[in-house]
């Protein structure tokens, strides 16, 4: 199928009330999993790529990969650049052929934020590039796994303020905003405290695609809620890379054990394997799965 934008793909999760996972890949084994867990469950798919990922693979490396697997796929496939700063590195990605990119200016002030977001948005409405900004901290740095306890904070110094988020959209042009009402990159070590009220509301004053970053380790109650509140993007990757470890891990113990030996494309098998088990139970979750 030929790639698709965010903006398309929202449409109609909007249109249908549910949420399309956007998975962050590293290489080509979560790649390749995520497309086949994603054919398996008949969903549309975003296939995304971290900023902060960029020491790990070089973005001139993976863009080519992503984008060829994309197109290749049997299912709408958005391909994505997660948490974007550097508006450099935004624009090579935009210009390397991704479908869509995150402008994250949440740590400026509201006007700052809003003038970025223009600047990002303009180029990217010319190449017919979808763009997400973001308002509010989610909690703990976006990297993929950080663990540790997250500090006390005050709700209000760190969600999404609903008044800003409206004020925002009037002065910009997304496809889809990411808001803080909760979560957390990272792995979850104690229960999370979602304001779903807050969610609601920013939904009724700004009408757009909202989209749930640090999705990784939530009950399946509260991805349902969330979505019921407007959450039409949700990102996850910290507990799928998890799994994938753990998975990776019991294997190479089970063949020690049995004194077999393993070799590198083993582990690649499995991380591909462990990676489409875990897409297709999220997507079964998130509502997507029978929608492509």
């Amino acid at each position: 199928m030929p790639l698709v934008t965010l903006k398309e793909l929202m449409k109609d999760a909007e249109a249908k009330r549910y949420a399309v996972g956007a998975y962050n890949v590293i290489n080509l084994e979560m790649i390749r999993g995520i497309i086949a867990g994603a054919e398996e469950a008949r969903s549309p798919v975003i296939l995304s790529f971290a900023e902060v990922h960029i020491p790990l693979v070089p973005l001139e490396v993976i863009a080519p990969i992503i984008l060829a697997a994309a197109r290749q796929a049997r299912i709408p496939v958005a391909v994505h650049l997660d948490h974007g700063q550097d508006h450099e590195i935004l624009i090579r990605a935009m210009q390397l052929g991704f479908s869509s990119v995150m402008f994250d200016g949440a740590h400026l002030p509201l006007e700052e934020n809003i003038r970025q977001t223009n600047e990002i948005s303009k180029i990217a409405k010319a190449l017919g590039v979808s763009v997400e900004a973001e308002l509010g901290k989610i909690l703990r740095p976006e990297g993929g796994g950080a663990e540790e306890e997250i500090e006390e904070y005050d709700p209000d110094d760190v969600y999404t303020n609903p008044q800003e988020a409206q004020t925002f959209i009037a002065h910009t042009d997304v496809d889809a905003l990411a808001v803080a009402y909760g979560t957390a990159h990272g792995v979850y070590l104690t229960e999370p405290v979602l304001d779903f009220e807050r969610l609601k509301l920013i939904k009724e004053l700004t009408g757009l695609p909202l989209v749930m970053h640090g999705g990784s380790g939530l009950d399946e109650a509260a991805y349902i809620t969330s979505i019921q509140c407007g959450i039409r993007k949700l990102n996850y990757y910290s507990n799928m890379a998890h799994e994938v470890a753990n998975t990776l891990q019991a294997k190479l113990a089970a063949n020690s054990a049995q004194q077999h030996k393993s070799y590198y494309h083993d582990i690649s098998r499995w991380a591909m394997e462990a990676v489409q088990q875990d897409i297709v139970r999220t997507m079964r979750i998130f509502g997507s799965a029978g929608q492509a």
